[in-house]
């Protein structure tokens, strides 16, 4: 499914011609709105997780906070990342965080044009199985297609996921955060850093926790006030 909307992008370096630049390509290329270029790492971590942007460009080594110190900071938002440095040596540790793409300075246009295709394709796919009304999910066996409706909750376990259905548990490579990224916010939640439960399978809240057949998820700090604002629950 075509994306219709503009593609928020923050960059985020130290070095103002490198924003410049970024800047620049961004300007050149439709469907794609700058909402923030900045020096503070700070600033865009705040931007993310108020998920007012889609993509972000940002250099690796930067004071105060660093590139790699960021990616854990954002690493749960679904924002997708496109590291750009001059050193190819972070490259392995970037993909280790599923990054987009890795731009080595100096960044031409057509490098530029590719890191975005890339980032768009995800986009799109993202959207795609939102309106589908389905997951697709691989075990060690096959491909199974799970119907949100037959969603109770998904626990992550670090790069593995058990989704939780009607009908039993399916165990996949994936993790959470791109689970979270693929289902449609108006059914499902992230409620902890382990747990997106679907909203109409909740059965009851009690003691800081919501029971989903039977099984009582916490309510983790950091998803606290989501949470109270969905629910009225702190």
């Amino acid at each position: 499914m075509e994306n219709k909307h503009p593609i928020r992008c923050i960059v985020v370096d130290d070095e103002h011609p490198a924003i410049r630049l970024l800047s620049s390509y961004i300007k050149k290329i439709p469907n794609m709105q700058l909402v923030l270029r900045t020096t503070e790492a700070t600033e865009a971590i705040q931007t993310i997780k108020n998920g007012m942007a889609d993509v972000v460009f940002m250099d690796i080594q930067m004071p105060k906070v660093t590139g790699m110190e960021m990616l854990e900071l954002i690493k749960d938002s679904g924002i997708m990342v496109v590291l750009t440095t001059a050193y190819s040596a972070y490259a392995v540790k970037g993909y280790e965080h599923d990054v987009v793409d890795y731009l080595l300075k100096p960044i031409t246009f057509d490098r530029f044009l590719l890191a975005v295709s890339k980032a768009k394709l995800r986009i799109e796919t993202k959207l795609a199985t939102r309106y589908n009304g389905h997951l697709t999910l691989k075990t060690a066996y096959k491909v199974m297609r799970v119907e949100f409706d037959a969603i109770l909750y998904i626990e992550g376990l670090g790069d593995y996921v058990i989704c939780h259905t009607t009908t039993g548990r399916i165990t996949t490579l994936e993790r959470l955060k791109h689970m979270e990224a693929a289902l449609p916010d108006s059914s499902f939640i992230r409620i902890h850093k382990s747990y997106i439960v679907n909203m109409k399978k909740i059965s009851y809240f009690e003691k800081g926790k919501f029971v989903i057949a039977g099984n009582h998820l916490p309510i983790g700090d950091t998803y606290r006030s989501t949470v109270k604002t969905k629910f009225g629950h702190s």
